[in-house]
């Protein structure tokens, strides 16, 4: 076992504070851009979670809506356009809508966003994580699911009966994972909506695209590559990464939002920085006769050095760790109480590298502190 790891492991307490304050700068960098996403995703939750391997949007549509709005509408006629493909098996296409739902006892109606699904067996637009018994649900007519977030604000529970855009509902199944920040979701078939008279035939949201397998990217990639060659300038398809990517760099965009992230990860780099280097400044102020005792035995100032930098190394380390476990128990907290959050391994590295970053910084910073610690100085 090395000295470095050795000192950190005997005196751990000198260390804790820049651990800590490694861990907090990660949690202040990861927790906001992780609701973010959450958010984003509750929006695109019955794409992402729907057994197309291909979405088709308008031409110039750059996300698949949310906050902002919808990617605009489809002419009908793009779908024989598509079908021209010899490995496309179905298209459908994934309409939404919004209404007033007034549960029983509710003084006043809440805004409810509404996904739309198809409901036959293995349908392109059935979520992946319905069950049998959930798609038999909500099959029937004037039959309608909600998350379990929305249990509270909407005021009802399985079976019981509501009003939707003026028409009786029944709520016949409870779902998770489709929370949604902004406001309650609520699905219902396909079949619900045209009799609730609220279908438009006229013009189309998105398009699911199955297609033949092996479903695997590189050939998904490929059949995207082909109907956009295909399209006549009238479509553009995306494959379900690529449409998240894009709608997530469209968000980020917002000003108010890429202010707020940039805000926190200053917050947490200065935090990290400054916390992290006066903490190791100290632990080797405290050990300076240790250091001259060594120095005394003949180790260069160059070793020194290096076992300063293995421990700022190392507590670079254990902040990480420390960083993913309170990041967990956030994200637990979070589930806990449906509020959705979503990480990406992307912006895990990316932080996960800035606080080795700052911990390898803070101790480069430490190295004059070795100057204070003279053989001539255990004399005294």
């Amino acid at each position: 076992m090395s000295l470095a790891l050795s000192t950190l492991l005997y005196e751990w307490r000198r260390y804790l504070a820049a651990i800590i304050a490694l861990a907090l700068a990660g949690v202040l960098m990861l927790a906001l851009g992780a609701m973010f996403i959450g958010i984003m995703n509750s929006f695109t939750a019955t794409i992402d979670k729907s057994r197309a391997q291909l979405i088709i949007l308008a031409p110039n549509a750059e996300a698949s809506g949310g906050p902002g709005g919808g990617p605009g509408p489809l002419p009908k006629r793009v779908v024989p356009l598509i079908y021209r493909h010899p490995d496309v098996v179905e298209v459908q296409d994934l309409p939404d809508d919004f209404g007033r739902f007034v549960g029983p006892g509710q003084p006043s109606p809440s805004f409810v966003n509404i996904m739309i699904i198809d409901t036959s067996p293995n349908g392109v637009t059935l979520p992946q994580d319905f069950t049998e018994d959930m798609r038999r649900a909500v099959e029937a007519p004037f039959a309608v699911g909600i998350d379990v977030s929305a249990q509270r604000q909407l005021g009802v529970k399985v079976g019981d009966q509501a009003v939707l855009n003026g028409r009786t509902v029944r709520v016949a199944l409870i779902m998770q994972g489709y929370a949604n920040s902004q406001m309650p979701a609520v699905v219902m078939s396909r079949q619900t909506q045209r009799l609730m008279g609220r279908a438009n035939d006229e013009q189309l949201g998105l398009l699911m695209v199955r297609i033949k397998e092996p479903h695997t990217v590189k050939n998904t990639e490929r059949v995207r590559d082909e109907l956009n060659a295909l399209s006549d300038g009238l479509y553009r398809a995306w494959t379900k990464p690529e449409l998240t990517a894009s709608t997530t760099r469209e968000m980020m965009q917002e000003g108010f939002i890429a202010m707020l992230m940039l805000f926190m990860s200053v917050i947490g780099f200065v935090i990290g920085v400054v916390i992290t280097w006066q903490t190791l400044r100290g632990a080797i102020l405290a050990n300076i006769k240790e250091f001259a005792s060594l120095r005394a035995l003949g180790v260069s100032m160059g070793q020194l050095r290096g076992v300063v930098m293995e421990l700022s190394l190392w507590v670079g380390v254990l902040g990480i760790l420390a960083s993913g476990v309170l990041m967990f128990g956030i994200a637990w907290a979070a589930s806990a109480i449906n509020l959705p959050m979503g990480f990406e391994i992307g912006s895990i590295t990316q932080t996960a590298i800035l606080l080795l970053a700052i911990s390898i910084g803070s101790g480069a910073l430490t190295l004059g502190a070795l100057k204070k610690g003279e053989p001539a100085d255990l004399l005294k």
